[in-house]
């Protein structure tokens, strides 16, 4: 069975959803049996790529409302992260273009990194503070997940995978997406946003009972004492 993801790299929720995922699938007990693909989605392709605008100033912008409002907005956000383990950093955040991103987490997919690029950008973003939308910062992030720095560069610099980006927000566009998180589960069922943790949980069930896909069993305690084909040590 497979899900997939749609999300941006600058949407608070979209961190916060694909840990409710993370949460639900190991909750559930399915193992390997479900796939989770990431897709890309684009909530500002027009933001500048050399910004230097923190994240309140662009709220402030965006909702013409006073900083301190903009601060206590953003405190409910860090609450809701904090209920699945996520410290957000708001006083550090930048805005961000997330094209160049996107590109390279295609990339990382065909090297069979996609998820641990994908989690290193959101962390880097929400946590650390980090510009997400600047070059240097993003070949340093390919480094921690090893991968190919020159490669990297050269995915960056002759547009690569733009191509695959574009085709997964058209995708979205034709399911209805106005908003990400936004997941697809077996093609079937959709969520949409960062919904209660049981809402992740009922739905995946529904689905992986209505494909027949049984859970792994779940071992207790360490290997003990047993006898294999043809050997019975005692």
């Amino acid at each position: 069975m497979k899900i997939e993801v749609w999300s941006d790299y600058v949407c608070p929720f979209c961190y916060i959803g694909k840990k409710q995922l993370e949460i639900a699938l190991e909750e559930l007990g399915y193992g390997d049996s479900i796939e989770v693909e990431y897709k890309s989605y684009l909530l500002d392709p027009t933001t500048p790529v050399d910004t230097n605008s923190s994240v309140y100033e662009e709220l402030q912008h965006k909702y013409q409302i006073s900083l301190d409002e903009v601060k206590k907005m953003t405190a409910n956000v860090k609450d809701r992260a904090k209920e699945v383990g996520l410290d957000y950093n708001f006083d550090e955040m930048k805005s961000a273009n997330t094209v160049k991103a996107h590109r390279l987490a295609k990339w990382a997919e065909t090297e069979g990194k996609g998820k641990d690029f994908t989690e290193r950008v959101l962390k880097a973003y929400f946590l650390e503070g980090k510009a997400i939308g600047q070059t240097d910062v993003l070949l340093a992030l390919v480094k921690e997940v090893n991968l190919s720095v020159e490669k990297a560069k050269q995915v960056i610099e002759n547009d690569d995978y733009m191509k695959e980006v574009e085709q997964d927000i058209a995708v979205a566009q034709n399911l209805g997406v106005r908003g990400v998180p936004f997941f697809v589960i077996d093609n079937k069922y959709g969520i949409s946003g960062a919904q209660p943790q049981e809402v992740f949980e009922q739905t995946i069930e529904k689905a992986a009972q209505e494909l027949g896909l049984r859970k792994p069993l779940k071992m207790q305690g360490n290997n003990g004492a047993a006898c294999t084909e043809g050997s019975c040590e005692i």
